[in-house]
């Protein structure tokens, strides 16, 4: 049996090994992809992670793999994509491509406009059980009242048919678009100091809009590396349970003592 809300210090495919078919409700990680950053010398098989991922979520679950694509001679490696495909070739349905919007970059390339997002990719298996969409947007021409709308569609060859009115209720406050942006950096990522000694962590309230958005309260949250415990720590504060698994010790000490710090549950 697994034991949950607990962090595994190990390589994350040994922690999946165990684990039963459909066993985890959504998995939130950014891995450290292609050499970026120095992560203790350590490497991962993405083909084996990505196939044992789609194992154990459970039908409906959801995995949402936040990442970004380094610089060699002279183009971008395109991995983000290539990774983003081969998730669809092991089962999943890409549910939504996000964009994770930061506030700030480091070291601009002169030559290139200024790289300053990341992708987050949505993967859901089957028909997603669990979509919470966060209602945060100020409609411009929203008054809650259901109003008849027409709408216009081109067909496939290419001219446009206008469809019939429809009865809408446009309300003032909307979901939010897909392009979620954040403050990123010291004492805006996260306010736990020492959490810094990580070299790459994602802001708090990415993790925590994600949770809120994909699970449900007493679900089951995995981050198969899961770095400086963000993923656990906003999914105690939320009500959800966790697993973690994390090659180094270093940073599995540093994650258990973040999420045991935690003293103001989001509820």
């Amino acid at each position: 049996m697994m034991e949950i809300n607990k962090i595994y210090n190990e390589d994350c495919l040994e922690t999946m090994k165990r684990m039963p078919d459909n066993f985890v409700d959504m998995t939130l990680t950014s891995p450290p992809y292609d050499n970026l950053r120095d992560y203790k010398e350590y490497s991962f098989d993405f083909e084996s992670i990505a196939k044992e991922l789609y194992r154990i979520t459970k039908e409906g679950g959801f995995v949402v793999w936040v990442v970004g694509d380094a610089m060699s001679d002279g183009s971008e490696s395109g991995s983000s994509f290539k990774q983003a495909l081969y998730f669809k070739e092991v089962g999943f349905n890409l549910h939504d491509t996000m964009i994770y919007k930061k506030d700030s970059i480091a070291f601009p390339n002169p030559k290139r406009y200024h790289q300053c997002f990341e992708y987050m990719f949505i993967l859901s298996k089957g028909v997603p059980k669990s979509v919470n969409l966060i209602c945060d947007r100020t409609n411009a021409t929203g008054n809650n009242e259901r109003t008849e709308l027409g709408r216009r569609e081109r067909q496939k060859n290419g001219k446009i048919k206008f469809r019939e009115k429809d009865i809408y209720q446009i309300k003032e406050i909307g979901a939010r678009w897909n392009i979620w942006e954040y403050g990123v950096g010291f004492m805006k990522t996260t306010t736990d100091k020492y959490a810094y000694e990580h070299p790459a962590m994602f802001p708090e309230k990415l993790a925590s809009d994600h949770i809120k958005s994909w699970s449900n309260e007493g679900d089951l949250v995995y981050d198969p590396m899961i770095g400086s415990g963000t993923t656990g720590k906003m999914a105690v504060m939320l009500k959800r349970n966790y697993i973690g698994s994390e090659i180094s010790e270093e940073y599995t000490k540093l994650a258990e003592a973040r999420i045991k710090s935690i003293s103001n549950p989001l509820f």
